[in-house]
């Protein structure tokens, strides 16, 4: 069950990651939706691991609760890997994401015709969010909060669904000849 909880919680971890980081490279910053939509897909892995799970070591059935556990080992492990890759990458870039962030915000705000105490308002939460941001005891827990209530989720719809053996069944292998 570890080897299953590890193996796929890397493999989600390191897919949301690397995606993540390809689309804020090549596009210079991030798009929501498409963020979500990557570690939904990566996620995706928990329902794998769980069935992997109910199928090898346990004869191709499964409880709610052993289930549960197995994907939310997955989605922590896949966290952990999102904010520690996440940390690195920030460490690389001299921790400049969050004021390209804020400007990219700000300047977003400029176009759709912000102006005067409107403006000033989002310059300051801007900068109340660059503050927050460079302190590791808000960033870490937020970078962690962003990815894990999306493992979560699946990790209760994958327990759901794989604790009846009739979904996603196990293939019986053929009789030796």
């Amino acid at each position: 069950m570890t080897r299953i909880i590890l193996t796929y919680g890397l493999i989600s971890g390191l897919v949301i990651i690397l995606s993540s980081l390809a689309v804020i490279i090549s596009h210079g910053d991030g798009n929501i939706w498409l963020g979500y939509l990557i570690m939904l897909v990566a996620l995706s892995s928990i329902l794998v691991g769980v069935k992997q799970h109910r199928d090898q070591a346990l004869g191709g059935v499964i409880r709610f609760w052993p289930a549960f556990m197995v994907g939310l080992g997955i989605a922590v492990v896949a966290s952990l890997v999102y904010v520690v890759v996440w940390e690195i990458y920030l460490a690389a870039t001299h921790y400049t994401f969050m004021d390209k962030y804020a400007a990219a915000m700000l300047a977003a705000k400029r176009a759709a015709g912000v102006t005067g105490a409107a403006y000033a308002k989002a310059v300051a939460e801007a900068d109340a969010m660059r503050r927050n941001y460079a302190n590791p005891l808000y960033r870490l827990p937020e970078t962690f909060i962003e990815i894990f209530p999306v493992g979560l989720l699946i990790a209760i719809v994958s327990a759901a669904l794989l604790r009846n053996p009739k979904i996603l069944p196990a293939r019986s292998r053929p009789a030796a000849a």
